[in-house]
């Protein structure tokens, strides 16, 4: 029995996907729920498993871009518990008796014996190409078929060639005056998150507000808590969860910050659905997390942890990235100083957190040396004013270089004093 595998919807309003890659070959024998092949949305790349085992056998090749619903593979059921691997080739049946009279074989003589089956002359090897032994010598160490010139039959390639090349000095590095050019066929999630970008421009009224933060208050409370809270609750406190509930709080405080544009009218939200910028090797993805304002920081650290690690393994789906109301993005990991974060459509700002610099800085009339971050506010000017902009950074940054008001709201002495 013949199963079709057909293109499952990636979410709403996705009608077009394109064949990432295929991780399995025409033949195999795959068994049921097995990952067979990845394909790109515009929003995130899935994969698809067959509904059953048997022998696959590919309709659609990678790259090739098809509609939601349409047939890219087939598997053959009846051939379920086969041996995996290649389609099963024909067994070779024992050559039957020669007759009397037909001609002996001819002989081969000494000196063609030696020859080298990979030496020996074959028209159809084209001027340039490997050998298998030299194929590999050759991907070892970094050597294109362009670097070494072939000694074999037509113009081939053999080991003998790549050998004598890396004796000669040659260590794989292009030539200083190359002049080689790459091309990459853009992937759907890249094409689509190029024309996100160019729209937030065109669209929006963007500004950026800056401002610094004093980063020893919360380099202390973790230096100090470090290893209770990991032993407590099996994951370590970084940065990126204390912004995040620094972040709920202000935008409890600035509800502009987390409302949208919808048509004429401004959606406020009751709720701080916040995306975590994640950049992976397909493209930069921001999975969100439902309700942080209700979250503690553990269960900030687990999501954030959770959800970029499917980001980066290409388990990401499109709920798991769709709804956020407002958006972090962390260029310091990658030494960034200091940036304008472009806005995540349809969010009305994003904040930027960069590297962390020990910087002279005044203090009480005297220089002191600071751990210093540099943190940028990128909003739509359409339904943010600039007190709300400011105000927003300036109650991020009482946050976090006073990491006890995130408990309490204010200053511990406050609550005490009921003030």
């Amino acid at each position: 029995m013949l199963l079709e595998l057909k293109v499952p919807s990636p979410g709403e309003s996705i009608t077009e996907v394109e064949i990432a890659n295929w991780l399995k070959k025409e033949g195999d024998i795959v068994e049921k729920d097995e990952e067979i092949c990845e394909i790109d949305s515009d929003k995130a790349t899935l994969t698809i498993n067959a509904e059953q085992g048997g022998r696959l056998s590919i309709k659609v090749q990678a790259g090739e871009k098809v509609n939601v619903g349409d047939v890219v593979a087939t598997i053959d059921t009846d051939a379920a518990g086969e041996p995996k691997g290649e389609a099963p080739v024909a067994e070779a049946k024992p050559a039957s008796q020669p007759a009397k009279d037909a001609a002996p074989a001819a002989t081969p003589s000494a000196k063609e014996a030696q020859i080298k089956p990979e030496e020996s002359a074959t028209p159809s090897y084209a001027s340039g190409s490997p050998s298998p032994s030299a194929a590999k010598i050759m991907a070892e160490n970094s050597v294109k078929p362009n670097d070494v010139k072939g000694s074999g039959p037509g113009g081939r390639i053999i080991k003998e060639d790549v050998n004598a090349l890396l004796k000669s000095g040659f260590n794989g590095k292009p030539a200083v005056n190359s002049r080689e050019q790459k091309r990459e066929k853009m992937t759907s999630l890249r094409r689509k998150l190029s024309q996100r970008l160019v729209s937030v421009k065109n669209e929006t009224a963007m500004l950026t507000t800056f401002n610094e933060v004093d980063m020893s208050a919360v380099m202390d409370l973790r230096k100090e808590y470090k290893d209770k809270f990991k032993e407590k609750h099996g994951i370590g406190i970084g940065f990126m969860s204390l912004f995040t509930k620094a972040v709920t709080i202000a935008l409890e405080a600035f509800p502009a910050i987390n409302a949208q544009i919808d048509g004429e009218e401004i959606v406020y939200h009751n709720y701080a659905d916040v995306g975590i910028a994640v950049s992976t090797p397909k493209g930069l993805m921001v999975p969100v997390i439902r309700n942080a304002e209700s979250q503690s920081l553990a269960e900030i650290e687990r999501n954030i942890a959770a959800l970029a690690a499917k980001a980066r393994d290409g388990k990401i789906t499109v709920d798991d990235m769709t709804g956020g109301t407002f958006t972090i993005t962390n260029g310091g990991v990658f030494g960034s100083m200091m940036s304008t974060p472009i806005l995540n459509p349809p969010q009305s700002a994003i904040l930027g957190m960069h590297n962390i610099v020990e910087r002279p800085v005044a203090l009480n009339g005297q220089v002191v040396i600071r751990p210093i971050m540099y943190v940028a506010l990128s909003y739509d000017h359409r339904i943010i004013d600039g007190r709300e902009s400011v105000g927003f950074l300036v109650k991020v940054k009482e946050m976090i270089e006073n990491p006890g008001r995130m408990l309490f709201g204010k200053k511990e002495e406050e609550v005490l004093l009921g003030l």
